[in-house]
């Protein structure tokens, strides 16, 4: 026996989500675990370095395994017809119409949930996913007050082709306050609210840094101005040592800062950002001058 594990994942046109791909590997995880012989097909756009469905030669499965995702389609129907001397069963589908030739395809369906049936549970709750840093991402737009000083394309260009490939979720967002928008934080209290609950800020934005060390989350900024600007002198005034100039910026300071802001001596300088984040402000400042009105 041998299996070929495929799904909405292996098409080349098909939407990857995090469910269909859990799925996956549950059902690829269990047969492994059987000492079933098995391979999964993935979708290029996906994993390049894998097995796609173009590759997988029918003529060396016994078994086709359909998973996840709906029992429905004219790729699914392809499966049938290039798989035809296969024994084709579908896993953790739901069935819309029985009669559709992508369904009675299929030798034996075992439903997530179908009309007149009881559901079950989806497979993506079986594998337990290791836990990653969640970094949230706030980019600066353009500051034409700079003039020919930013460099936000360049900048913006290194940083995200970097954090692009390290192992952690990455959560764009903006210091942006919009109450038409649901997309957008309403208040300044629902938007620190979202930043208390990361574990590192990345960020070209001076406000990124601020928020971010207000609430004793390490952060790694970047000043997107050439010569530096407000986000180093933000860095500077908190005493904040994770920041890198746009003119001197490159992948090994940003491994080194990266791996900095998840070290235990930069939890314990986080912290006492937040503990000391009123002190040096221009608030006591402010009342002498006023006072002298």
């Amino acid at each position: 026996m041998r299996v070929l594990v495929t799904g909405w994942s292996s098409f080349l046109d098909g939407e990857a989500t995090a469910g269909d791909v859990l799925s996956m590997e549950a059902v690829r995880d269990s047969l492994l675990e059987a000492g079933v012989d098995v391979d999964v097909a993935w979708s290029p756009r996906l994993r390049a370095d894998g097995l796609s469905l173009e590759q997988a030669d029918p003529d060396t499965y016994t078994h086709l395994l359909f998973v996840c995702g709906p029992a429905h389609g004219r790729q699914v129907r392809q499966l049938h017809e290039r798989f035809v001397h296969c024994w084709r069963l579908a896993v953790g589908v739901s069935i819309v119409a029985t009669n559709d030739p992508a369904v009675t395809g299929f030798h034996d369906i075992i439903a997530r949930d179908q009309d007149g049936a009881r559901p079950h549970r989806d497979l993506a709750a079986v594998p337990q996913c290791p836990q990653v840093p969640v970094a949230g991402v706030v980019l600066a737009h353009a500051q034409h007050e700079y003039g020919n000083r930013q460099r936000h394309d360049d900048v913006h260009a290194v940083l995200t082709s970097w954090l692009g490939r390290q192992e952690c979720a990455r959560l764009p967002f903006d210091t942006r306050l919009d109450s038409h928008d649901w997309r957008f934080p309403h208040t300044s209290s629902q938007l620190e609210s979202v930043i208390r609950r990361l574990d590192v800020v990345i960020t070209t934005r001076m406000h990124g840094l601020v928020l971010a060390l207000k609430n004793g989350i390490p952060v790694l900024a970047v000043d997107p101005i050439a010569g530096g600007a407000k986000v180093n002198a933000q860095a500077a005034a908190w005493g904040w040592p994770a920041v890198v100039v746009a003119d001197s910026l490159t992948e090994a300071q940003l491994d080194q800062w990266w791996n900095w802001c998840r070290s235990v001596e930069c939890v314990m300088l986080a912290a006492r950002c937040k503990r000391e984040a009123a002190v040096g402000t221009l608030v006591p400042r402010l009342l002498q001058a006023i006072t002298k009105l």
